[in-house]
């Protein structure tokens, strides 16, 4: 029996002693990510001959990721195999990038079935690629960062505890206009958001904040997922500065660790706005996911 347990913020450690030593990407296996919104997947993680499990239940559906470590992973398959027998569920798997679907395949042939869905691809970035706007295919958003430079009387610094309240201010008038608690999506974000900035140290998180003449314009964070890739988990700006997403994404990625070579900066979730924004910045790699559910326990498609 695999001793699953709910994760708790004294976690941290044990976590991410295996993400970040992982060569994984994903922008799922970040700590922050896993313990801010297990309100909403009641997520529960174990740590099994060498391997991190986790385990989710999404919209009603039980789910697993990939294992994380070094081992037997066949036998560890197994055993989850059984948890979810034992859950009453068939094994399905979230998350799995594609050569993780050759290793599942590898060690049980023709005994998955493989569904991709491009709303939850991430997007990763080189950070040297944010962090300058060098180039042809970044004219237009030089222009708009230096556009504000000129336009602005402008300071950029670092989240702090002191600084905590200003972040949450924004956040509440950013879901004010735009609607957050008449829609699941952007309320659970809201609530995911929250915690993170009350837990802010905690959770190990690094961010900054975009002044406009000293009243807060913008602010982001976001934790390393694994040893050359940061995750981007939240940016937001006031829209009637103009210009201040561009900033904040320009200025955070000039202040990120140089050993990072990649940003990971999550899904589009299918939103067109968001995709084309995203897709506009020019992604090095679009990280696509698969769903692997067993064939002989078919279920219908998981959405996170």
């Amino acid at each position: 029996m695999i001793p699953f347990k709910d994760i708790e913020l004294k976690d941290k450690e044990l976590i991410t002693s295996y993400t970040l030593n992982s060569p994984r990407r994903n922008c799922d296996l970040s700590f922050s990510n896993l313990c801010s919104w297990r309100f909403l997947y009641n997520t529960q993680f174990a740590v099994m001959d060498g391997f991190l499990l986790l385990k989710f239940w999404a919209e009603g559906e039980l789910v697993y990721m990939m294992p994380i470590g070094n081992g037997d992973l066949k036998k560890i398959l197994d055993a989850l195999i059984e948890d979810a027998h034992r859950e009453g569920e068939p094994l399905c798997l979230l998350g799995i990038c594609e050569d993780m679907c050759a290793e599942l395949e590898e060690l049980m042939p023709g005994k998955f079935q493989f569904t991709a869905d491009r709303d939850y691809a991430d997007y990763l970035y080189l950070r040297t690629d944010l962090a300058t706007l060098s180039g042809k295919k970044f004219q237009s958003k030089r222009n708009h960062v230096n556009k504000f430079k000129k336009t602005y009387n402008y300071e950029y610094t670092a989240i702090t505890q002191d600084r905590i309240r200003e972040c949450l201010d924004l956040e509440a008038e950013w879901c004010k206009a735009n609607n957050c608690d008449q829609h699941e999506g952007t309320g659970n974000e809201r609530r995911a958001l929250v915690y993170a900035l009350h837990h802010f140290d905690e959770l190990g998180l690094t961010g900054g904040i975009l002044h406009v003449d000293g009243k807060i314009a913008a602010f982001t964070f976001g934790m390393p997922i694994n040893q050359d890739t940061f995750g981007v988990h939240v940016e937001k700006a006031d829209t009637r500065i103009d210009g201040a997403y561009a900033m904040i994404n320009y200025e955070f990625a000039n202040h990120i660790p140089e050993q990072y070579v990649y940003l990971n900066r999550e899904e589009d979730l299918g939103i067109e706005g968001l995709r084309k924004a995203k897709l506009s910045y020019q992604p090095t790699i679009i990280l696509e996911k698969h769903i692997a559910c067993l064939k002989s326990e078919p279920v219908e498609a998981i959405k996170w």
